[in-house]
């Protein structure tokens, strides 16, 4: 195979030039944002609220709010362009070969119904599986996540776990089906700073292990940091900075990219970048409490 060859079958997702229309106010919301995503790889988006950040992430998903459209550049997911996806596509592409989690899992689960059956519906429905072998998935599943006791787990409704142990359950769901994309949109932000770490820590076990390529959207560059390759600063929808984690961090051209990092200077920035060699290395994950 020739190395041009090797690297386009590498790239999961690509975005070039894409342009985010509101039509209903006539305003373009996101403008020109433009990466590439390859096979293992880890893409932070960063920004203040209202910077385009999730608006992005949804139009990747397919999942724009009405009036909303991509009215310029592309978006392509393993090769296929998803502005040419109907209906059927995006209900097969979803979930198998993209994924999220977002900020505040407890408004994604049924209150009314237990976690355990919320996952086996994805596993059921999706996989095709039947009988004790839903079931039997959907706890490989919990204790892939690190959830301690996972036949307890199961049998829980949402308002009896924690947030940490709800977003694990969300994380569950997200790679039921085995996609090799996972947006992680604010996944931490709700969550106190031990649960944070704990819950960054198992995205990394899972890119190891299981070859996710990872999108990290968030307004906190500490998270950022820790995780990501590369890193897209935005703001009020445009991409005000660009390049590899390691220079944005340390030696920041944009003004606005300086002031927020000069904002988290004083949550211990420089602590959390120098924790991602560790991160790196890290191959076996000790079971972790419940939170």
């Amino acid at each position: 195979m020739s190395e041009s060859t090797s690297t386009e079958t590498d790239v999961v997702l690509k975005l070039d030039d894409v342009t985010i229309h509101n039509d209903a106010a006539d305003v373009e919301v996101v403008r020109g944002v433009s990466f590439t995503l390859r096979r293992g790889g880890v893409i932070g988006i960063v920004g203040e609220s209202g910077s385009g950040k999730t608006i992005t992430c949804r139009a990747i998903l397919g999942l724009l709010p009405p009036y909303f459209e991509v009215a310029r550049g592309s978006i392509e997911l393993l090769g296929d362009d998803i502005g040419d996806f109907s209906r059927k596509q995006w209900t097969a592409v979803r979930g198998a070969t993209i994924s999220a989690v977002f900020q505040d899992p407890a408004t994604y689960l049924n209150p009314s119904i237990r976690v355990g059956k919320q996952l086996e519906e994805v596993v059921r429905v999706k996989k095709g599986l039947r009988g004790r072998a839903v079931k039997e998935r959907s706890l490989e599943l919990f204790r892939a996540v690190h959830l301690r006791d996972p036949e307890y787990v199961y049998q829980q409704y949402p308002h009896e776990l924690s947030g940490g142990m709800l977003q694990r359950v969300l994380i569950a769901i997200a790679i039921a089906l085995e996609p090799q994309v996972l947006i992680a949109d604010e996944a931490t932000t709700a969550l106190d700073v031990t649960v944070q770490a704990e819950i960054l820590d198992l995205l990394v076990e899972l890119k190891q292990k299981i070859g996710l390529s990872l999108i990290v959207v968030s307004h906190d560059l500490a998270v950022v940091a820790q995780l990501c390759d590369e890193v897209l600063v935005m703001r009020s929808g445009d991409v005000v900075e660009q390049g590899p984690t390691e220079r944005i961090i340390h030696s920041p051209q944009h003004e606005y990219t300086q002031l927020l990092i000069a904002e988290h200077e004083q949550y211990g920035l420089e602590r959390a970048f120098a924790l991602e060699e560790s991160l790196d290395e890290l191959t076996d994950v000790k079971e972790l409490d419940y939170v």
